[in-house]
């Protein structure tokens, strides 16, 4: 009886991380709806999609608490606790960037934006959805098929350096128009900017860490 509860435990565990996992992931392409509603001038669209973003947010957030707690009856071994701690940390620290973007997001709807910034905008926004879907994907094959986990992982880091290009082509458009702009529209701007460079980073950090574990997985 012991055995079954243990083992009941383990699976909750499990699948109460993919799903925060999934989620934290998920909330990308709410962003990405955001951005293309503002650059297209639909503020409800951009809202509906920003209050979308804040609920999964949330519940990220109780899945979160809910894993730790899980973990803390020991249910699995040591070292499974803990990656499965260092994974659901790091998408919870990327869920709370892509929520900073939003937010700043929803503020710059009331500002008077050149069409040009937004544009460039919704092509970082696009990098995003295709840095964490290819993470998702990586985090589906490390407990299958580690080598592709890897291959992914690398993907993903080529995704975030074209991030990192329009991160500073972003930036001379802030300067090109800055005549254009009040400074605090620019102050909002060069925020989202930074916020989503590390939705970026976050997601390239947990490919990372996918990619260390891959290399546990094949040699154990």
């Amino acid at each position: 009886m012991e055995n079954w509860f243990a083992k009941r435990r383990r699976s909750k565990v499990l699948d109460i991380a993919h799903r925060q996992m999934t989620l934290a992931i998920d909330t990308v392409k709410e962003l990405e709806k955001s951005v293309n509603a503002a650059l297209n001038g639909n503020k409800e669209e951009a809202k509906s999609s920003f209050q979308r973003l804040s609920l999964v947010e949330h519940e990220i957030d109780e899945l979160r608490r809910t894993v730790f707690e899980e973990l803390t009856r020991g249910s699995l071994p040591f070292k499974d606790r803990e990656d499965i701690m260092h994974l659901v940390k790091r998408l919870d620290v990327m869920a709370d960037h892509v929520k900073d973007s939003g937010r700043s997001v929803m503020v710059l709807l009331e500002a008077k934006v050149v069409r040009e910034i937004w544009e460039q905008f919704v092509e970082i926004a696009k990098d995003l959805v295709a840095c964490s879907t290819t993470l998702r994907k990586a985090l589906d094959m490390l407990g299958t098929n580690p080598s592709e986990a890897r291959e992914l992982s690398k993907k993903v880091d080529e995704v975030e350096s074209m991030v990192d290009e329009k991160y500073l082509k972003t930036k001379a458009l802030l300067l090109k128009h800055a005549d254009r702009m009040d400074s605090a529209t620019l102050m909002l701007l060069r925020d989202l900017l930074e916020s989503m460079e590390h939705v970026a980073d976050s997601c390239d950090d947990t490919a990372d860490y996918i990619r260390i574990l891959t290399v546990a997985r094949e040699t154990a």
